[in-house]
């Protein structure tokens, strides 16, 4: 199990939705492991509930054919080759930032604001359909640009589903498979998971202030907690959850670094536990990566058996859609601050994520091809100057 993920980790470039082509061509496919039917219900088990979906999905994976320590291997054989290229990003990339490599960093930090309007621009397409969507979303990025503090991502979150439960419930889904049609392998709900998770996203912010220690690990583990939608997600949660731990150069750079490396964006978190714990960069890796992939592994294992139950209720169905309408609202915030104020500072810059959007999404360039474009014309700007 862990060979086979390994494998997939060193080559997995482009992103959750490229993951998952690769995981059915080589399980379903290849070697036969699930059926068709099998894998699209863990596909959409893994769409439904928050946290990082190729890595769950990869994880259900392991725990179908090989039980928990199959889980356990398949998440590290997918994660540890981009998590090993973060730690040493955070370990050795410090002296990117000064000198002539100054335009290393900025080129990616444009290709960070390509990436995030990519992410917008797709995510809106998907859950924003109708009208009442779009004006959760936009009423969402209004009130975090407009407000601050660490709650108000959560109440506009809890506000989405408030909102998409009341007045998406006639709306067709568009981003969820026929719940009608799936049939998990699975005999009951396990509760232990679901009582860790709720007693860890609960407790923990009540008790880092009193254990100092702890506060990592609960930046990470909320928001991990709160990912719908997709990897890119997590940037505006990690940003809000480390506000002023970190400076937005450093963020940005191992944001735009997560981009060129195989396997899960979540990969981040290595890098920026090492950042956070200077004096013990290893273990603050190892506590941020625990701390982020934690919280979808336990809603995971307590989701499995009877989810397609709970998903098929119109108002939870509804309210879900709501979440993913605030979480566009959250990303487009995000777009604007931290990630274009901090990295967009001339119209020579403005030209470039508008052609490097056009790369991206109109000619499909591959991502990795565009993180040596945006460095190569981050490197010439300052050459230039």
């Amino acid at each position: 199990m862990f060979w086979r993920f390994l494998v997939l980790g060193c080559v997995s470039f482009g992103g959750p939705a490229a993951h998952m082509g690769y995981f059915h061509r080589e399980f379903v496919e290849r070697r036969q492991w699930l059926s068709e039917q099998h894998f699209a219900s863990l596909l959409a088990l893994c769409q439904f509930l928050p946290g990082p979906g190729s890595s769950q999905l990869g994880f259900a994976i392991g725990l179908h054919r090989a039980g928990l320590a199959g889980a356990v291997l398949a998440f590290l054989g997918f994660s540890l080759p981009s998590l090993l290229l973060m730690f040493l990003l955070a370990l050795y990339g410090g002296s990117l930032s000064a000198g002539p490599l100054a335009g290393l960093v900025h080129g990616l930090k444009l290709l960070a604001v390509v990436v995030v309007a990519d992410a917008v621009w797709q995510m809106s397409r998907s859950h924003c359909r109708q009208r009442t969507a779009g004006a959760i979303a936009l009423l969402a990025a209004a009130l975090l640009l407009a407000l601050e503090g660490p709650w108000v991502q959560y109440l506009v979150l809890l506000g989405g589903a408030g909102l998409g439960s009341l007045a998406l419930r006639a709306a067709p889904s568009a981003e969820t498979p026929s719940l009608a049609t799936i049939t998990v392998a699975s005999s009951r709900l396990h509760a232990l998971p679901l009582l860790l998770f709720a007693a860890l996203f609960l407790l923990l912010p009540l008790l880092e202030g009193a254990y100092p220690g702890l506060a990592l690990f609960n930046a990470f583990f909320q928001a991990g907690s709160l990912v719908f939608g997709g990897g890119h997600v997590v940037l505006p949660l990690l940003q809000h959850g480390l506000a002023g731990s970190l400076p937005q150069d450093s963020f940005l750079l191992g944001y735009a670094a997560a981009q060129a490396v195989p396997g899960p964006m979540f990969s981040l978190s290595a890098y920026l536990g090492a950042e956070l714990s200077p004096g013990a960069p290893a273990l603050g890796a190892v506590v941020a990566v625990a701390g982020i992939f934690l919280p979808g592994f336990l809603l995971l294992l307590g989701f499995h058996s009877h989810w397609t139950q709970l998903a098929s209720r119109v108002r939870v169905a509804a309210a879900i859609r709501g979440v993913n309408a605030a979480v566009v609202g959250l990303l487009l915030a995000a777009l604007y601050q931290p990630v274009f104020v901090s990295a967009v500072s001339s119209a020579q810059d403005v030209a470039l994520l508008l052609l490097g959007f056009l790369l991206l999404r109109v000619l499909h360039l591959p991502v990795p091809w565009l993180v040596a474009a945006f460095a190569v014309a981050g490197l010439l700007q300052v050459a230039v100057r």
